[in-house]
């Protein structure tokens, strides 16, 4: 619990709260204790809380943006991808509490657990009445990503420039073709081309398919010029 109040920087009321929001459904599985004492209640609940708050500075930020515009925007930024990085950078991963299994599977690295126990920490605020304090965190670490996403559009969103325009061109769309997986099962690294009526338009590399697919996605669309205004 001092780590977390450190991370966050916000006190702690109800620890047995946070210890929940902590602890992947592995653990409690292992120890055969009821599915709820896991955090996928929280996560559902800081899932809210999270979408709130962007919401919030999207609307402040961006007065001239249509509703549309924010959306596509938020769903960059509170994917899983960006939570796992942040997770990462503040230290919330190492404190997930895992099964034995899992733990040795190395699967505090996963994506998918970090970016759950991330949005389980914020519901667990939220119960724990420290709603404004959590808001204020929200806005100070999602900020930046939300004007690098606002700034640099296309390379977020590259899939789905690459697919409207080969779709703009004939019915036909892009193919992802995995051709090399390397690492440990925890820690990959994946390969992919992208195909368009069977040409290889380019590659990208990244640490789960769908990153890999995006920058090569990205890659793709800076090949044939692809550009798209979002505002």
């Amino acid at each position: 619990m001092d780590d977390l109040q450190q991370i966050f920087n916000i006190n702690i009321e109800n620890a047995e709260l946070f210890k929940q929001a902590l602890t992947h459904p592995s653990y409690t599985k292992e120890q055969e204790l009821d599915y709820t004492r896991s955090y996928e209640r929280l996560e559902f609940l800081g899932d809210a809380v999270l979408k709130l708050a962007v919401s919030d500075i999207l609307y402040k930020k961006y007065p001239d943006y249509t509703e549309g515009n924010m959306s596509k925007i938020r769903s960059i930024v509170v994917s899983d991808a960006v939570l796992f990085e942040i997770a990462g950078k503040i230290g919330l991963s190492e404190l997930i509490i895992l099964g034995r299994h899992e733990e040795k599977q190395g699967c505090r690295k996963l994506e998918s657990i970090c970016a759950c126990a991330f949005e389980a920490v914020l519901g667990a605020y939220y119960l724990d009445g420290k709603y404004n304090e959590i808001i204020q965190f929200i806005n100070k670490i999602f900020t930046p990503y939300i004007k690098d996403v606002d700034k640099n559009f296309e390379k977020f969103n590259a899939k789905a420039l690459l697919q409207e325009y080969t779709q703009s061109l004939t019915k036909t769309t892009p193919e992802y073709r995995v051709i090399n997986e390397s690492g440990p099962a925890h820690n990959k690294t994946f390969e992919v081309e992208v195909w368009y009526e069977d040409e290889l338009i380019a590659k990208g590399r990244g640490k789960s398919k769908k990153d890999a697919e995006q920058k090569c996605a990205y890659e793709a669309c800076k090949k044939l010029g692809i550009t798209q205004c979002h505002k």
